[in-house]
């Protein structure tokens, strides 16, 4: 044996005793059944402390679970958290939030796939709440400052891709006390997983089954509506493609709304850097540089805005080749991530496993513990209940 290999091998079992001292492994027999669809169409879940949602079916059929296993939570949204953005909007644009609303939704609907429509009033009807009030809750991401960095081969401990998605967006509104991982299984599409909240059917933080996942970033553009909802997007995306050269198809065929940016991975270790307007998609591959961006190191796909971009560049240069799970949890925290971080995920497209965390009361994401969830594990779990209870 080689000393290269030996210090790999030591390297490597390093690795997975930090993973299990930091308590990121949740293995499935810790899951448990909180509750399940009278219909048989979905199951609410716990595992370390994280909400999980499953749902399989059609549009309607997972919409009405959604409504069912998370209806609390889903009033919650409705008439208290979307009540926090609309004053907040209103006061900072002088614009009635509502009113804005309802222009974003006429102009985007019929960019929207017509199941998305369906689920999501299937799911209002189910929750007890007016559907105007559940398509507004999953179309106000039209109006979100946030960071991605996918590594790859040389850059991490194995070769693995890593992907780490940061979510800054109004922690003071409290939108995490709704947080939950959401798996669809639509019939006929693939299955995907979400980390997002009670009554959001589409996604800004997700990976399908078959290894492609994706995070955004939002920019400017308020106004250019005509295109299809990022988060729906998104989700078609996960519903269709299986790596980034499908993904970046799909994202240059349908019409967009205002400017985003995005970084996608896939489990073949392909990964690129997306900047999209309505007009246009320019993609930027891995360890490739950009004037808007400080120095992308070699094997890396970033995408983030000024000081934290700087501190994102400085701290992954700091640790190229020995980039692992815990090391990208320390490599996304503050000042990276902003002092509104809502959310935080770190994918790993290869094995379907994605670590994540919410914001506390009064902690941001990255400094709460994180969970690992598998997607496989998650999708036979559910498969797994609904035989037994069969029987």
């Amino acid at each position: 044996m080689t000393t290269h290999t030996m210090a790999r091998g030591l390297r490597l079992l390093t690795v997975a005793l930090t993973a299990a001292l930091m308590g990121l492994a949740q293995p499935a027999d810790q899951i448990r059944i909180t509750d399940r669809d009278p219909q048989g169409h979905g199951l609410l879940c716990e595992t370390g402390g994280k909400r999980i949602l499953l749902l399989a079916g059609t549009p309607e059929e997972m919409g009405s679970a959604h409504g069912r296993l998370l209806k609390p939570g889903i009033q919650g949204v409705a008439a208290g958290t979307m009540y926090l953005v609309g004053a907040g909007y209103t006061v900072s644009e002088n614009q009635w939030f509502f009113t804005r609303m309802d222009e974003v939704i006429r102009r985007t609907s019929p960019f929207t796939p017509e199941r998305f429509l369906q689920e999501c009033d299937a799911m209002s009807k189910a929750a007890g709440i007016n559907p105007r009030d559940g398509r507004t809750a999953n179309f106000f991401p039209e109006l979100f400052h946030c960071s991605g960095v996918a590594v790859r081969n040389a850059a991490t401990v194995d070769g693995m891709v890593l992907h780490a998605r940061v979510l800054d967006y109004m922690r003071d509104i409290n939108l995490q006390k709704y947080a939950a991982v959401q798996v669809w299984m639509p019939t006929g599409l693939n299955a995907w997983m979400s980390l997002g909240y009670a009554g959001f059917i589409g996604s800004v933080t997700c990976m399908n089954e078959k290894g492609l996942a994706i995070g955004e970033m939002g920019g400017r553009g308020e106004g250019q509506w005509d295109g299809m909802p990022m988060n729906f997007l998104l989700r078609d995306i996960m519903e269709r493609a299986a790596t980034v050269r499908e993904a970046v198809e799909i994202m240059r065929k349908t019409p967009r709304t205002c400017e985003y940016y995005y970084v996608i991975s896939d489990r073949a270790r392909d990964m690129v850097g997306i900047y999209a307007t309505p007009e246009k998609v320019d993609v930027l591959e891995a360890g490739a540089q950009n004037p808007l961006l400080p120095k992308v190191p070699q094997e890396t796909v970033m995408m983030s805005a000024g000081s934290r971009a700087e501190k994102l560049s400085e701290r992954l240069h700091a640790q190229h080749g020995k980039i692992d799970v815990p090391t990208l949890i320390e490599i996304i925290k503050r000042p990276v991530a902003m002092s509104s971080n809502l959310h935080n995920a770190i994918f790993r497209p290869e094995t379907l496993d994605m670590w994540c965390a919410d914001a506390g009361t009064k902690t941001v994401a990255c400094d709460e513990p994180y969970v690992r969830v598998n997607l496989n594990d998650l999708v036979a779990y559910y498969r797994g209940a609904l035989g037994a209870a069969a029987k």
